[in-house]
């Protein structure tokens, strides 16, 4: 049995942190990333896995939003684009700039001239931002970008830049970098309590999920960052149960279906038919990605899923766009759904004109919360966080080089050393293409764990091209301690496999059991969890 990385709540509670951030998002992993470059002692715990909230369920998109230019959010605009500039050279194997056609049509919301407009104002406020500038095309030029896209009616478009992202993995590419640090994080660990001394917070009480029969754990902190998303007012009122509501959920969804059925070869940025807005359909390999809904969701945020209506209105939009496709029920492959902490700044306002900013805000006794904003500005949310930290603490602290310093497997330039490693190996092709854009740099730990055993180069699934290889890495450096870990959030199959990464359950959970040390009933338990989980739905987040 090889000892995994994630650390346990006990390691948290040795010694006072500095900080402790509760959840483990992309804005926890951003708040403990940047806290640990600046020197601070500080931990994380989250309840479920990393990730497996909204940040896992995003759009998969680092960009700067041009739609939101139509309500002059200049400043999230110009900020969004500097951060993708950064994200795209920190983490160049997780974000990568991609493509988009915008079509217009006749009776669009947003016609040619407009369009060209915000072309030409996205290009200033990206000042260059290391992506290709953005064209404006008649009708014949479009057509021949995106052949398959609806004729009647086009009256032209434009071709723009953005990037595209494994979100799951930048969260886990900015907590690896926290713990190479010296931070700590843990998964699995629910805090269930804040504990206050004298009218001020000194820490929590944290359960370990893997342990629930254990005792709870008091992790004794100067600071207390939440940063739980979609359960932020939940956690301010465990503070003060007086405090009024920071946020104004919504769900977003998104299906899966076969790429061959839509043909296009670039992202495309088009205006829903059915309500006029701007929804995205996306490359994912073979597959396509629609998305995504805009609607406010009052339910438990653990308990999201796509309805029945989501799918019939992303279904008849991209119908719309792409009438030779054809799209029916049965052509949805998978499918997710997330909830967005967005900022409860206007009760009337339609979902989608709602601000996409962010709030960092102190509580009574000590707690700061921040709020709102969006993947793309993870690492500015971050900064201002523990700037506010550091006035807590009473503390001058350097700046963090947050902007310079590469996530986890994003300190190469040219993979070339890589593909060749790999083809000397017999990797295929597909395969090595798919370990870069999953795990950049550390593919080398990938192909040393197979020159030492060729039999670890066997597929793990028969219609996807990870190894058993990465299995044995996401184990041992990426805190993955269940099946629907590895599946949904590290290597993708649930959403990457026609029948939801299920035909490698077995064969995970046996990989597991040999690497974790479990018993042959934990392994088929373990197993039969994720097995439980799929088809149909989501896999919830507790």
């Amino acid at each position: 049995m090889t000892a995994s990385v994630r650390a346990r709540v006990g390691d948290l509670a040795a010694r006072e942190l500095d900080l402790l951030v509760i959840g483990g998002g992309i804005t926890g992993a951003g708040v403990l990333r940047d806290a640990a470059l600046r020197g601070l002692r500080a931990g994380l715990v989250e309840r479920a896995d990393f990730g497996a909230g909204t940040s896992s369920r995003s759009s998969r998109l680092i960009h700067g939003g041009l739609r939101y230019l139509e309500h002059r959010q200049w400043r999230l605009v110009f900020e969004a684009l500097r951060e993708r500039a950064i994200l795209l050279r920190l983490a160049p194997h997780l974000v990568r700039s991609l493509a988009f056609v915008f079509p217009v049509y006749r009776g669009d919301r947003i016609p040619v001239w407009k369009l060209a407009l915000g072309l030409v104002l996205y290009r200033l406020l990206a000042a260059g931002g290391n992506v290709p500038r953005p064209r404006i095309f008649g009708k014949a030029g479009l057509l021949k970008l995106e052949p398959n896209l609806r004729v009647r009616g086009l009256t032209g478009g434009g071709l723009y830049h953005d990037a595209q992202c494994d979100d799951a993995r930048l969260v886990l590419a900015a907590l690896r970098s926290a713990i190479a640090r010296g931070a700590k994080a843990v998964n699995y660990a629910a805090m269930t309590r804040l504990m206050s001394e004298d009218g001020r917070l000194v820490g929590a009480e944290v359960a370990d999920q893997l342990d629930p029969a254990g005792p709870g754990t008091v992790v004794r902190a100067r600071a207390v960052v939440n940063a739980t998303g979609p359960w932020t007012d939940q956690i301010r009122r465990m503070e003060d149960p007086a405090a009024r509501p920071l946020l104004r959920l919504t769900s977003g969804a998104h299906i899966v279906v076969p790429r061959s059925r839509l043909g296009h070869t670039r992202g495309i940025t088009f205006t829903s038919p059915i309500d006029g807005r701007v929804m995205f359909v996306l490359p994912m390999g073979d597959r396509s990605y629609i998305g995504t809904t805009d609607t406010d969701f009052t339910g438990d945020p653990a308990a999201v899923r796509i309805t029945p209506e989501d799918e019939t209105y992303l279904l008849r939009s991209a119908n719309a766009l792409f009438p030779h496709a054809h799209l029916g029920e049965e052509d949805i492959q998978s499918s997710w759904a997330g909830v967005r902490p967005l900022l409860a700044n206007d009760p009337a306002a339609h979902p989608d004109a709602l601000s996409r900013e962010h709030r960092v805000v102190k509580g009574p006794m000590g707690l700061i919360t921040v709020t709102g904003g969006k993947l793309t500005t993870f690492r500015r949310m971050a900064g201002e966080v523990v700037d506010e930290v550091a006035r807590h603490l009473g503390r001058t602290l350097p700046q963090a080089e947050t902007d310079t310093e590469p996530l986890t497997g994003g300190e190469a330039t040219s993979w070339d050393v890589f593909i060749q490693n790999g083809v000397e190996l017999g990797v295929p092709t597909a395969t090595i293409d798919h370990l870069i854009h999953h795990f950049g740099t550390e593919s080398a730990a990938i192909l040393n764990l197979i020159r030492t055993d060729r039999r670890l180069m066997k597929p793990i699934h028969p219609d996807h091209p990870a190894m058993e290889a990465e299995v044995i890495q996401v184990l041992r450096r990426e805190l993955a301690v269940k099946v629907d870990d590895v599946l949904t959030r590290r290597l993708h199959l649930t959403t990457e496999t026609a029948d939801q990464g299920l035909a490698a359950a077995a064969k995970v959970a046996e990989l597991m059991g040999r690497e974790l040390g479990w018993s042959p009933e934990q392994i088929a338990r373990e197993a039969a969890e994720f097995e439980s989980l799929y088809p149909g739905s989501p896999p919830p987040l507790d």
